[in-house]
């Protein structure tokens, strides 16, 4: 998995192969962002980069060297396979934590010179699941790592962290990514038809984990729900009708599907709002659903598109804080 290979983020792989490049790579990273964007992956072709057998060394036009891995070679393969003697992932055990024993692993370990590669590299997967001491325990040794050692921590939830942790660490902040790359991944190599794909990653929020979790059927089935609330609610101005798109909105009362069916709805929203400022037609999440779509038109105006997506996105919030599904539902129909 070299960085060339990853989807998305391209500012920040270039920023790591740049600093591999210059020999400037800082000594602890903290990789935070969305769960399922590639986060991991990157702290995997970083420690490729680092340890490749026969590195991909490429000039940027403004004469900067970039350093990316092969991908092929032993030691690249090894790496991709969690089998290098010099780049160690740990992640949550059987509890659900990260504890003491492991990180105090690591740090031995981090302390002699590599085994066979060029450097070594702990990358700490879900570090939001670190126990306090382990965090603790982590704290000197991020703050002067061992020359030939490079930490990295993966998060999505970076608040956990003690801010002392977090101190310690240059930051990189990897966004969702764009609903045409999400389709892509699915299509090619998890093998997903075009309309399944396109439907999975519209209910993705940018994330390819989250995308895979659920089957292609629950994804358009979640689409048809919110394509069919917004044709029902468009000139709807009896709160009545409007709360009878709440039920079929809701379904069985499950909390992930309807927020799986929520997400399904802003990317809606988001494509009216590219087909209302006339933008290009490849912008579209839901391409499909163009013609579909361009007959809402009529029915929502900048102002009531900018309102609604704003909406949606607080009920996907009240339904994480634990709102009552039915609650959040009846809210979304009365207020887009």
């Amino acid at each position: 998995m070299s960085f060339r290979a990853i989807t998305g983020h391209r500012p920040i792989r270039d920023l790591l192969a740049r600093a591999v490049g210059r020999a400037t790579l800082p000594p602890s990273l903290l990789f935070t962002g969305p769960e399922g964007v590639g986060k991991r992956l990157t702290a995997v072709a970083l420690a490729q980069a680092l340890n490749c057998e026969h590195p991909v060394t490429t000039t940027a036009p403004d004469g900067t060297i970039e350093r990316d891995a092969c991908g092929a070679c032993a030691a690249c393969s090894r790496i991709e396979r969690g089998m290098h003697a010099d780049v160690l992932i740990i992640t949550p055990g059987d509890t659900g934590t990260i504890k003491l024993d492991q990180v105090r692993d690591a740090i031995d370990r981090s302390a002699y010179r590599p085994f066979e590669g060029r450097r070594r590299a702990v990358i700490v997967d879900d570090a939001h699941a670190l126990n306090l001491e382990a965090q603790n325990a982590l704290l000197k040794t991020l703050e002067e790592p061992p020359a030939a050692s490079v930490f990295v921590l993966v998060t999505d939830r970076p608040d956990v962290l003690l801010p002392t942790v977090r101190s310690r660490c240059q930051r990189l902040r990897f966004g969702p990514l764009p609903i045409a790359d999400v389709a892509a991944v699915l299509m090619q190599p998890h093998g997903l038809g075009a309309a399944d794909a396109h439907a999975a990653a519209a209910t993705s929020d940018g994330s390819i984990g989250r995308a895979l979790e659920g089957s292609a059927e629950d994804a358009m089935e979640a689409r048809d729900v919110a394509a069919r609330l917004l044709k029902g609610t468009a000139d709807a101005t009896d709160p009545r009708r409007r709360l009878d798109g709440g039920k079929f909105l809701v379904g069985a009362g499950d909390r992930d599907e309807l927020a799986r069916r929520l997400r399904a709805l802003s990317s809606l929203i988001r494509d009216l709002g590219v087909l209302s400022s006339h933008g290009e037609a490849r912008a579209l999440a839901n391409a499909d659903l163009k013609a579909q779509l361009e007959t809402l038109l009529r029915s929502f105006d900048a102002d009531r598109l900018l309102k609604a997506f704003a909406n949606v996105d607080r009920a996907l919030v009240a339904l994480d804080r634990n709102a009552s599904p039915k609650i959040v539902a009846d809210w979304v129909s009365l207020n887009i």
